[in-house]
């Protein structure tokens, strides 16, 4: 390669971005995330080791009991509601507009179309997350302070 060609081939690295996507890997639970900017992006991963997971059996249900339900039960019943709101971005889901506060819906409540649902912090900035159509919270499917991952089910309003 003749010299002077080498910034052609050599890609400048924000370090300082990758230490602080690495950070929310950390704080927000996640195993991946990416950022995009024009035709450069920086992915950063990591791997979780399954040797560190521990399961054990099932206890045996009584033959009368009824199937228990899951969160994730829940939320799988709710991938198909018209009025199904997911997140747009990788983050931390706050329900309340700062801490103690009230939070921004409750179930049953009525909202009116672009009214903020709950703020979801991604590298910290705050993104408020807004009712793309009015109608009543039917349910919310996440918890204050909780990682959330791109297009997970949120919220659902009929």
């Amino acid at each position: 390669m003749a010299k002077g060609d080498e910034s052609k081939t050599s890609m400048d690295v924000d370090s300082a971005l990758v230490r602080e996507l690495a950070e929310l890997l950390d704080t927000g639970n996640l195993t991946e995330i990416e950022v995009k900017d024009g035709e450069r992006s920086i992915r950063v991963a990591r791997v979780i080791s399954a040797a560190a997971t521990v399961s054990y059996a099932p206890a045996p249900a009584a033959a009368t009991a009824p199937a228990a339900t899951t969160a994730a039960d829940v939320v799988d019943d709710w991938k198909v509601h018209p009025g199904l709101v997911k997140s747009p971005i990788v983050g931390t889901a706050y329900l309340t507009p700062e801490p103690g506060s009230a939070p921004f819906i409750s179930e049953g409540a009525k909202v009116e179309a672009g009214a903020t649902l709950l703020i979801i912090e991604a590298m910290k900035v705050m993104n408020p997350i807004t009712a793309p159509k009015g109608g009543t919270v039917k349910r919310i499917l996440v918890q204050s302070e909780q990682p959330i991952e791109y297009d997970q089910p949120l919220v659902v309003i009929e």
